[in-house]
Formats: C-alpha cells, sequence, structure tokens
C-alpha cells in the first residue's frame, strides 16, 4: 500500500507514468467511466477548499466509484477533540482510500501512519500540496510539450505558498530548469528551499521584486495569491495583498506562446481582463487536476484498465 505525501513520493519515472495516463483519461474518459466500481473515496477536508476537493470527488466520480467525507473541521468530530490519528483508524473502516487537507504541517503524514488505506495529502499548511503539483506538472508538459529545458518565474507569496514549495520540488529533477523568483521581501522564499533545494542541487535561480523585470524571458509564469489565512495580523496582510497584479499591459512583455498558470483561488493579483488572452491557462489548469487525480486514485488503487 503506497500513500502520496510529497511529489517525490513519486520517482520521474513514476510520475512520467501517472501523466502518460492522466493524458489518455483525457482522450478516452469512456475508458475510465466504470474503473473504480464499488470504491469508496472519503474526503477528510479540515480546511475549506473548493478546486481541489469537488475535483477529488469529480476524479472518483468519472471513475465510477463514491465520495463520502467532510469539508471542515467543524463538521467533523475534530470539533469534540477527535484526533487526526483516531478519524483516519474510523475513516479506515468506511472507505478504500483517503484525500485529506490540513492546517497543520505533518498531519497526513501522521494519518498515513495509522490508516489501513492509501491517504493523499491534500495539502498540510504551508508544506505541502503534491496534487496540485501533479496538476501543474501535467499542465505545462501538456501545454508546452516537455518538463524540462524552460524558465519558470513563481510570483507572489513564495514564504506561505505551499504549490510554490512542492512545485520547485519536484522541478529540480529535470534538466535545465530555471527559476525567476518574484516577491517583495518579506514574502521570499524560505532560506530551507533556497539553501537546501535549489542551492545544494546547483540549480540555476534569480529572485527580482518587479514582475516587469522577469516577463520576458519566461516560458512559464506561475502566479500565487497572498494568503490572508497564513498571516499573523491584517496590517501585513493588507500591505503586500495588491503587491503584484498581473495586467494585459504586463502580458505585452511576455512571449507569444508563455503560459500564465495559478492554483487559485484568485483575488486580484490577475486581472479578469487577462483571461480572454489564450496564453491564460489556469482555467485549463483547474480541469487537468481532475484528470491527474483520476490517475492517482487508480495508482494508488492498483487498478489497471
Amino acid at each position: 500500500m503506497r500513500h502520496l505525501m510529497s511529489p517525490l513520493d513519486l520517482s520521474v519515472e513514476e510520475l512520467d507514468q501517472l501523466l502518460d495516463l492522466a493524458n489518455d483519461i483525457e482522450k478516452n474518459p469512456e475508458k475510465y467511466a466504470h474503473a473504480c466500481q464499488g470504491k469508496k473515496l472519503a474526503t477528510c477536508f479540515y480546511e475549506p477548499s473548493t478546486r481541489t476537493r469537488l475535483s477529488f470527488e469529480a476524479a472518483m466520480l468519472n471513475l465510477g466509484g463514491s465520495v463520502l467525507g467532510f469539508h471542515s473541521a467543524d463538521s467533523s468530530s475534530a470539533a469534540k477533540g477527535e484526533s487526526v490519528s483516531d478519524t483516519i483508524r474510523v475513516i479506515s473502516c468506511y472507505a478504500d482510500i483517503c484525500a485529506m487537507r490540513h492546517p497543520k504541517e505533518g498531519a497526513a503524514l501522521v494519518a498515513s501512519e495509522k490508516s489501513t488505506i492509501p491517504v493523499i495529502n491534500a495539502g498540510d499548511g504551508g508544506h505541502q500540496h503534491p496534487t496540485q503539483t501533479l496538476t501543474d506538472l501535467l499542465t505545462i508538459r501538456s501545454l508546452k510539450g516537455r518538463l524540462d529545458n524552460i524558465t519558470i518565474g513563481l510570483c507572489g507569496d513564495l514564504k506561505f505558498g505551499r504549490t510554490v514549495h512542492s512545485l520547485i520540488n519536484a522541478l529540480i529533477r529535470y534538466h535545465n530548469v530555471k527559476f525567476v523568483l518574484i516577491s517583495p521581501e518579506e514574502l521570499k522564499i524560505p532560506d530551507y528551499i533556497r539553501d537546501d533545494v535549489l542551492k545544494a542541487n546547483g540549480v540555476e535561480f534569480q529572485e527580482v521584486e518587479r514582475l516587469e523585470d522577469a516577463m520576458e524571458q519566461l516560458d512559464v509564469l506561475y502566479m500565487t495569491r497572498v494568503q490572508r489565512e497564513r498571516f499573523f495580523n491584517e496590517e501585513d496582510y493588507v500591505r503586500l495583498k495588491d503587491f503584484y497584479v498581473l495586467t494585459k499591459a504586463k502580458m505585452e512583455l511576455a512571449k507569444e506562446d508563455m503560459l500564465v498558470l495559478h492554483p487559485l483561488p484568485r483575488v486580484n493579483e490577475i486581472a479578469v481582463e487577462v483571461d480572454d488572452d489564450p496564453r491564460a491557462a489556469y482555467f485549463k489548469q483547474a480541469q487537468y487536476g481532475v484528470y491527474v487525480r483520476m490517475a492517482l486514485i487508480l495508482t494508488l488503487l492498483g487498478i489497471q484498465v
């Protein structure tokens, strides 16, 4: 039995196989429509979510399986003080696989150690968000045709953004990937990512504060929102929330085939006017999230079609 806590739980070869499966699901949905008949996915979400929870549910339903779970800690026995360990032991009696989101880093790992069913980390605090990373990789590979030889700009909240941390960890395993880290001083990438991941692996990167200074060299621009829920005081959030806004004017500085990605939800860091630009791929990205989660559920349950 396998769990998914981090994108690094999959080798590059396994990752490529998973993305190939996701592409096949996209092309031949009817082939997989009954693959998980009789199987149940539990979505244990201690934190609010729209895309991640609903895309997991859509993925299981598309596979012919069923879904049960809760959408906030308040609507679970966590409100009564039940531990994650006890919750997963109970869930293991009801479901075949579990997707868990929790505000505490490492919560999904604790669950996986007590679980008798596969556990997927659907986001743990500011730490990891592996299925978003799989979504990002599938989107880039499907629309650019490759995951190597790219320059990717990561913009916004690089300090607390778990999607950014997971994506860096995954992409450094591919050849000639360069990073441009675009953030204000207060939201720079954590030292452990800069030193232990980028520098330790000899990965080329630069840090800049102005989005305009980076645009023309990028193959992919990955925008993120400044996350209100990770801030300790409202004052800092208000000061930084509009630091970056991607507009049509800024898009004119970019390559004609640059992709704009965003894990969503968007607040105001991408102007609505950009949505009509053919390079804006963030809603396609949300769709790719369903295909990759379908592929992951099949892989972890050991189901071959």
